[in-house]
């Protein structure tokens, strides 16, 4: 039997990431490069021309122009972090090369922080993860399917109707040989046509075809400029459809990786940022060796992302 090449690829070893990101000089020297590939520029007026001074220890950039001084992690996603660089760049590393993820108790003994503060790493480099991926959307022949995170609450109802089932649209892209490209996955309000006319909108690209089951509200990405193609089960389950085979590995996937990794977590409040993180890593398998750079690269170019608003409920839902 031929390896699989996605398994069996070399990857980013330990060794090389201390190499390379092991010293708080080279995760700073990466946090510049990263924020300025072109050199720095100044936030306020674009100058380019600048002093470098010393504060607390790490790097503060003075325009020559408007005498603004930027921290290197001001308007980051590092911002007023008083944790050292070297931490952070080790969560990147480890959260990136996690194929079925990392729970914040895990991360907690792997970094040598309290579990609030491991639980802050984990929630705001997933946030990156979402915000990186929500740049592109999926195009082409495209498969979708309805799924749900949580299970039966004791006593509840059963089912779709249950209190505890917060639903969420997969879809995956396909190439033109029928393989797995990208993966696109968000909780929804509920399987209504506004609601996938509003999902499509934002995650699909107009013109693309999406196949579906015979859920009626999948023709809503119609609304979205989408062609729309039904397969008609004929008395099989939906998983049993072999034109759904890449759909529904990928699903079976993210229930191994959430059921291995995390005990629990507030589904209908935090549902975004755990598939977020899920399918960031799924889009960039073929990198493993390159995925923590660019997550870094990520956590440079994304805002401040405070306590409170990580906290604040999910707005799709």
């Amino acid at each position: 039997m031929a390896m699989n090449k996605i398994q069996f690829q070399a990857g980013l070893s330990l060794p090389a990431f201390l190499a390379q990101f092991g010293t708080e000089a080279q995760c700073e020297d990466s946090l510049e490069q990263s924020r300025w590939p072109q050199g720095f520029r100044c936030p306020d007026c674009g100058h380019a021309e600048h002093y470098v001074l010393k504060s607390g220890g790490r790097k503060t950039f003075q325009c020559r122009s408007c005498r603004l001084q930027t921290s290197l992690i001001a308007g980051t996603l590092f911002q007023s972090t008083h944790l050292k660089l070297t931490i952070w760049f080790l969560a990147i590393y480890l959260i990136s090369q996690a194929k079925t993820g990392l729970s914040a108790l895990a991360l907690k003994r792997q970094l040598g922080v309290s579990y609030l503060t491991a639980w802050l790493i984990q929630q705001k480099l997933m946030q990156a993860m979402v915000e990186r991926d929500a740049r592109y959307t999926l195009s082409g022949d495209v498969q979708v399917d309805d799924a749900y995170l949580g299970g039966e609450l004791a006593g509840g109802k059963a089912g779709r109707g249950s209190e505890n089932k917060v639903p969420f649209v997969a879809a995956l892209s396909l190439s033109p040989e029928g393989q797995p490209r990208f993966i696109k996955m968000a909780p929804i309000p509920g399987f209504t046509r506004k609601a996938i006319a509003n999902w499509a909108q934002g995650d699909l690209s107009p013109c693309c075809v999406v196949r579906s089951g015979g859920l009626a509200c999948f023709a809503g990405v119609t609304d979205a400029d989408c062609q729309h193609q039904v397969t008609v089960a004929g008395g099989r389950k939906p998983k049993d459809l072999p034109e759904f085979c890449w759909i529904n590995t990928v699903l079976g996937n993210l229930k191994t990786s959430l059921g291995g990794a995390y005990h629990a977590f507030d589904f209908a409040k935090y549902g975004t940022s755990y598939l977020g993180a899920f399918a960031y890593r799924f889009n960039r398998r073929f990198q493993l060796d390159t995925i923590t750079t660019r997550l870094i690269v990520a956590a440079a170019t994304t805002g401040p992302r405070s306590d409170t608003w990580l906290r604040q409920a999910e707005a799709s839902c």
